[in-house]
């Protein structure tokens, strides 16, 4: 393994204490990002944090919604966490990766208990939810977030916090986030190859969207849509509760890819075309301001390729459009009807390319959209306060705020989840975390 990993692993061999700092890592096909947060970095008085150091490298190893090679993998995954580290003056042990790989996925438990003549109590919420583990049924999936959406009494629906109210039934929807089982195997490899533990996994559109929506967004409904390199994944909004996620095996790498096939250049010279000079609509003088690109292959005799700047929007708009009505289409198809006034925020990179709001604004049906940052991370460095860098940030947000889950990442992390799981009531007397569970979610 190379050279900055053997460090790290004998920098843990020599006891060093570590500061007690949440780390978070954003793993995708483009880049590898990290983020550290120390104790002091979590401001109550405004509900924002202070990022201690950043650090982001060109991803390796990751390719279509999986990582293909563990060895480069954990590579960039070591050399991000470095640069973090030193940025931050603080050594971390383990870290939260939130990633879009693993062909995310959600889907809902719903379960009803019986109550007594009593109004209802912790307890009574900890037996709902038990319920509901005890029905999760994934073959070869790992659920990473299990997040209660709604509660009712007697049928009674909107529930947001039912203890003290009296009925005969107490109903819960439990929204389970998962990932393929063998992807999170790999995942799991590559951060033990880089000496780093494991901490929980955050599906990306869910933290992106605590980093880029205001609250009211998420109480009257919103859908965020986090472009990535090599996927596309989207979040619904409800309520303050997260009701759906879906992902594509589709994002800014195919455009890319479109551009270098189209123009016959080659990816490198693709990839500056886009950033520079791509756009997903038409602009003025397009067809006649010119564009060059490096030839496809090694012949020292070709000349560079020449293309009008109408030439490159006509490969790029397709594809982007495509990708929105394939996530548009998927989410009709699960039954996720967006509200009237629902709001549409554009996270990650691919969100950056001119003409992307714009666009998605004509397929979801002239919707308002708006390109999203990490706005409660304020003092963060302009090469880190993009759209881009959501995920991490949002993963450092809900350290620092919630929404806390129905079972811990500890235990998430495990292969199995059961109904001891949860929050546990017994004898009269709650068990602190499922206090402290009850106190962060209502």
């Amino acid at each position: 393994m190379v050279g900055l990993i053997r460090d790290r692993k004998a920098e843990q061999g020599r006891g060093h204490v570590r500061a007690p700092v949440v780390a978070a890592l954003d793993l995708g096909q483009s880049k590898v990002a990290c983020f550290i947060m120390k104790p002091d970095g979590v401001r109550h008085a405004d509900r924002t944090i202070r990022v201690a150091g950043a650090g982001h490298v060109q991803s390796r190893g990751v390719r279509g919604g999986a990582i293909v090679n563990m060895d480069d993998a954990a590579e960039a995954i070591a050399r991000a966490v470095e640069r973090a580290e030193r940025a931050a003056s603080a050594p971390v042990s383990g870290v939260i990766v939130t990633t879009s790989i693993g062909q995310m996925a959600s889907h809902r438990v719903s379960v009803s208990v019986s109550l007594g003549a009593h109004p209802i109590s912790d307890a009574d919420l900890a037996r709902a939810i038990g319920a509901a583990l005890a029905k999760i049924n994934l073959p070869n999936r790992r659920p990473i977030h299990l997040l209660p959406v709604a509660w009712s009494v007697d049928g009674a629906r909107g529930v947001h916090d039912p203890r003290h109210l009296q009925g005969r039934s107490l109903g819960l929807d439990l929204l389970v986030v998962s990932m393929a089982e063998g992807v999170f195997g790999a995942l799991s490899s590559c951060l033990e190859r880089a000496h780093l533990d494991l901490q929980g996994v955050a599906s990306a559109p869910v933290v992106s969207s605590l980093a880029a929506l205001e609250e009211d967004e998420m109480e009257l409904g919103s859908l965020c849509i986090d472009m990535g390199a090599g996927t596309t994944t989207a979040a619904v909004w409800g309520g303050r509760s997260l009701l759906h996620i879906e992902s594509l095996n589709v994002g800014g790498d195919h455009v890319t890819a479109d551009i270098a096939r189209g123009l016959s250049t080659s990816r490198t010279g693709a990839e500056r075309l886009k950033t520079l000079h791509g756009s997903a609509m038409a602009s003025a003088n397009e067809d006649r301001e010119m564009l060059e690109a490096p030839p496809r292959g090694e012949d020292p005799s070709a000349g560079p390729v020449i293309v009008p700047r109408s030439m490159l929007k006509t490969v790029i708009a397709p594809r982007v459009e495509e990708t929105l009505e394939l996530m548009r289409d998927r989410l009709r198809h699960a039954g996720v009807g967006l509200e009237p006034g629902t709001g549409i925020v554009l996270t990650g990179g691919a969100s950056q390319l001119n003409g992307v709001r714009e666009l998605a604004q004509r397929v979801f049906d002239h919707r308002p959209v708006r390109l999203g940052r990490p706005q409660r991370a304020p003092h963060l460095a302009d090469a880190a306060a993009g759209p881009a860098f959501c995920s991490a940030a949002g993963v450092l947000l809900r350290a620092a705020y919630g929404p806390r889950e129905a079972v811990s990442a500890r235990k998430l992390m495990a292969r199995t989840i059961t109904p001891a799981d949860g929050p546990r009531v017994h004898n009269g007397g709650v068990v602190t975390r499922a206090v402290g569970w009850l106190r962060e979610n209502f």
